[in-house]
Parts: structure tokens; sequence; C-alpha cells
């Protein structure tokens, strides 16, 4: 069996129709085999979004490991922002571009390892951690996001308390020059980190 952090999943496809609704806008996703909470939009992707749509974003926003495209398309078509995403999974990357569509956001979506292929700067940084793939994979999108932002950007985060919240705001505060504890909900911690 692949796992959703994997560039070539090799498992057969099992495509599903799952809705959403967020600040009273429903959306429509596509989902498959090997992609992130493939039956409904998960708890913490749903507490990340509503922290960074009540903060805002600026201009240029980065979907980092966007799985099936929620986080980037909920973005553009709430803030208006301009939103790449990227993801290693080849399967995500092109379920994103297609939910995209479904969804009338504008985002625009490639297959990379972290920054492999991105060479833009961001305002804002969007991650929903890939926990399986373990710290050091987590450590490393930290301090990648941390050279991809512009200056005063921020990099967000969700992570459970169980699945070492702390001990990720710890490896932040050592990159970034402030890290906030911006929301707390249902176990879970949303950290804004500044550049």
């Amino acid at each position: 069996m692949g796992h959703y952090f994997e560039e070539n999943p090799q498992t057969a496809h099992n495509r599903k129709e799952i809705s959403f609704r967020f600040s009273s806008v429903n959306y429509t996703f596509m989902t498959d085999s090997n992609l992130f909470s493939k039956d409904k939009v998960d708890t913490g992707t749903q507490i990340l979004l509503d922290a960074v749509v009540k903060h805002g974003t600026g201009k240029k926003v980065l979907d980092l490991g966007c799985g099936y495209g929620v986080v980037g398309v909920v973005l553009n078509r709430t803030l208006g922002c301009d939103v790449d995403a990227c993801d290693v999974n080849r399967r995500a990357v092109e379920t994103s571009v297609s939910n995209a569509q479904r969804n009338n956001a504008k985002v625009h979506a490639v297959v990379s390892d972290g920054f492999e292929q991105l060479t833009d700067r961001y305002d804002d940084i969007v991650l929903n951690p890939p926990i399986r793939a373990g710290k050091a994979v987590i450590y490393r999108l930290f301090e990648e996001s941390c050279q991809h932002l512009n200056e005063g950007g921020h990099l967000w985060i969700v992570i459970r308390k169980q699945h070492g919240a702390l001990s990720a705001q710890k490896k932040l505060e050592e990159i970034f020059s402030e890290v906030k504890l911006v929301d707390r909900d249902k176990g879970f911690h949303v950290y804004m980190a500044t550049r």
C-alpha cells in the first residue's frame, strides 16, 4: 500500500466526490486513493483555514503539500490571493488541478518535493504537515519555508498536540523571528511563524 507522501503511488484509483462548506460557500472536491483524508476534509485543515482567513494573507500564497487542493482553492476563492500549490505526490497535484477548475479557483500546482521545483518567494505559506513522513521531513519543510518567504512573511501550520505540537513550536522558534499560537481547537494548535 502506498502513502500520501510518496511521489508516485501505484495503488489503483478509487475516486470519490466529497462536499465541503466554508464561510457560507459550498465546494465539491474529487479525492482518490493515496491522498490524505480522502473521505472528508480533515478537522486540522478546517481549523487551519479558519485561522488563516481570520488573520488574512498577503498577495502571494503557497499551499505546501496541497493534497487534493482544499487550502489553495478556499484561500483563492475567499481571500482572492494568488495561490501556488505543490505536493510530492503526482496524483495529489493532478487532483488538485482538477479541483481548482471544478471550483472556479485560480491555483497553479506543480509536483515538487518541498521547494525543489519552486523559485518564487511568498507572503504566506500554509502547511498541514505530513506527520507520517516523520520529523526530519517536517522540519526540513519548516526550514525551506523560511528561505522562501518574503521578509515579514508567515508560515502557517496546524498540528495536533499529541503529534508533537510543542516540539514543532520549539523548532519553529529556532528558525523564525517570531512564532505565535494563533488558535487552539479540538487538540489542534495553529502556529503563525514570521520571517
